[in-house]
């Protein structure tokens, strides 16, 4: 069965190519937050990946922070773009998520923020990662849930069904939290954890906000987009249809993001395994009777 193509992966490459000189100001700070959180998760785990990779960290502040981590020994930085790749301080190379360019069972940790959301097809992209690391050894992932710009989203299809009778594709499909704990399984993974975060940034105007997303590379990068400049008549009264139903007393919008955080082992005689089925020793109905 054929992968639907939802991303236009050359458009997210040409993007994302033109966004790297950006990173470093003011639109990264989704990118910190989750490296912030990707590092902490590290740093709770009680054991050293000789060899990892940094995966499509959109620059290389992700590898340079597992660098300094006292969790990992060998770091290498894959980017999607070759010119997210420049200047790297660390062993670079080109890949792509949808291909991955790991032999099997190679590395001990594989940590990717911010990027998996582009995949077309995201469980064969987590079967490579499975695939690639080491028994016992870890993915660590973030990725943005469905909640994240639903003001915008709500306040374009307003717009547009006011205006053009419909609304145009804009936005990528994001999973929820739940479907991506199953995705784990699916892929082989052991223990698997999905966590969300929901959390509020405040902008003066809904121009502000899609100025950040342009500056991250985060623009309409749906295969079926619509090619033409979108109207100027529909962002206008998107703008303002945001800023009257999403902003606060002082004037400010609200911009919501749910970022999701996932990991998983691959599968080694070590890990903690749940008890068989039958198991158990005491009954649940003799111990509700207790009660």
């Amino acid at each position: 069965m054929a992968v639907p193509i939802i991303t236009d992966r050359p458009a997210l490459r040409r993007r994302l190519a033109r966004a790297a000189g950006r990173h470093g100001r003011d639109a990264r700070f989704l990118l910190d937050r989750a490296i912030d959180d990707l590092m902490a998760r590290l740093g709770v785990v009680e054991r050293r990946f000789d060899r990892a990779i940094a995966m499509s960290g959109f620059g290389r502040s992700l590898a340079d922070r597992m660098v300094e981590s006292s969790r990992t020994g060998t770091v290498y930085q894959m980017e999607i773009s070759s010119a997210l790749a420049v200047g790297a301080n660390v062993p670079a190379f080109v890949g792509d998520e949808e291909s991955l360019p790991l032999a099997p069972a190679s590395v001990d940790l594989i940590a990717s923020t911010l990027a998996l959301q582009y995949v077309n097809d995201l469980p064969g992209a987590l079967f490579q990662v499975r695939r690639a690391l080491r028994p016992d050894g870890l993915l660590l992932a973030s990725m943005f849930g469905g909640q994240t710009l639903q003001e915008l989203r709500q306040a374009f299809v307003a717009a547009e069904l006011e205006l053009r009778g419909g609304a145009g594709p804009r936005f990528l499909p994001m999973a929820d939290v739940r479907d991506l704990g199953g995705l784990l399984q699916r892929a082989g993974f052991a223990l698997p954890v999905a966590d969300r975060d929901v959390f509020t940034v405040r902008y003066a105007n809904a121009f502000d906000l899609m100025q950040d997303l342009k500056a991250m590379g985060a623009s309409n990068m749906l295969a079926e987009r619509e090619r033409t400049p979108m109207r100027r008549d529909v962002l206008l009264a998107a703008a303002e249809i945001y800023q009257r139903r999403f902003s606060d007393p002082d004037g400010r919008i609200r911009a919501t993001f749910e970022m999701i955080s996932l990991s998983g082992w691959a599968p080694h005689d070590s890990q903690q395994k749940p008890a068989e089925r039958g198991s158990a020793s005491v009954s649940l109905a003799d111990y509700l009777k207790q009660e």
